[in-house]
């Protein structure tokens, strides 16, 4: 006898469905969020459970890991590929649940990569810097648009980033109002600043790069920061069939669909890992600036069509590379670019 479990997760709750090998339910119940609940239920089917589906949610990473601590075998399922029939009239927590079972039954299940759990936390924390760095930019841009409407001149990002000496106090300080904006947004840059520092100081020191992404540095505008990103984001490359596959994952591809020539509609432009497309796109501005060779390929591109195209072309480009140096464990190959 063979048995095949689903668990429809939510923040709270979760729904747990087990079917047989001829698609019979055999068991059924909403369940807490608690992990000795939810193993306790399985356990009972353990001797001829064959697997277990979580769908790949926001909040994943406990019920997975404490499945696979007992012993379970478990599959994350990617709901961007799953499909239902659209013509269902009624569908719910358990229906989803079943399905998810289902699938794993009949072999059709999409997975997603189960990311090592001893690797997440530190991946984790370079999304925090990330996510650090976005908040700091959007209150330079705010900084700079109330310099700017007051004195007609924009002031440089590293000139507010500084931390030893408080450049934007004195352009504001004829108005208690506006100086008063200021110096709010000059302490909140700082602290955001200070803590960006603390994180790549932290990673730098507990993380170095591997072996196998040793040469990620060869490429134009890839810095330690990017590098490390792209590491982490990337994990085993081994789990990419082809640089085409990796590419799409850093949505460094177009998502379009098309019929005889025409265009007939898009695909979901969401789809993959949205720290490597950051990571790509920030090389590509990096690499147009400082790398001629780069800075070639994207005027050439630009020559024919427009800025954003000529960027996102560049960034395909480095995701590539990147693909063959990581799998290849080779430098960066100026000569094979282009």
């Amino acid at each position: 006898m063979k048995l095949y479990a689903g668990i429809d997760l939510h923040s709270t709750n979760s729904y747990l469905a087990i079917i047989d090998a001829e698609g019979k339910r055999i068991f059924k119940e909403k369940l807490p969020n608690d992990l000795p609940t939810i193993t306790d239920r399985l356990t009972l089917y353990s001797g001829v459970l064959q697997g277990a589906v979580v769908e790949s949610t926001y909040n994943w990473y406990w019920l997975v890991d404490g499945l696979m601590a007992a012993g379970f075998a478990v599959h994350l399922a990617n709901p961007v590929a799953i499909q239902k029939y659209s013509g269902l009239k009624h569908a719910d927590d358990k229906h989803d649940a079943f399905w998810l079972a289902e699938m794993l039954r009949l072999n059709i299940l999409p997975t997603g990569f189960i990311y090592p759990k001893e690797e997440r936390p530190i991946r984790d924390l370079l999304r925090k810097r990330s996510h650090l760095v976005r908040l700091r930019t959007s209150l330079l841009t705010s900084l700079q648009n109330i310099i700017c409407r007051n004195h007609g001149f924009k002031l440089k990002t590293d000139d507010i980033k500084c931390l030893s000496d408080n450049r934007v106090a004195p352009l504001l300080s004829s108005n208690e109002d506006l100086a008063m904006a200021g110096q709010a947004s000059k302490e909140a840059i700082d602290a955001l600043t200070r803590q960006i520092n603390a994180i790549e100081s932290f990673i730098e020191k507990r993380l170095k790069l591997k072996e196998a992404y040793r040469h990620l540095l060869s490429i134009p505008g890839v810095g330690r920061v990017l590098g490390l990103t792209i590491m982490l984001e990337t994990g085993p490359i081994e789990r990419f069939g082809d640089v085409g596959n990796y590419a799409s994952y850093c949505r460094a591809v177009s998502s379009k669909w098309t019929s005889n020539g025409k265009t007939k509609g898009k695909g979901n432009k969401k789809n993959g890992n949205k720290y490597l497309s950051w990571a790509f796109s920030e090389a590509a501005e990096l690499a147009r600036r400082f790398d001629d060779q780069a800075r070639t390929f994207y005027n050439r591109k630009l020559n024919k069509t427009n800025f954003m195209i000529a960027h996102a072309a560049l960034a395909h480009k480095l995701a590539r590379a990147a693909y063959y140096i990581m799998r290849d464990q080779v430098p960066f190959q100026p000569e094979k670019f282009t």
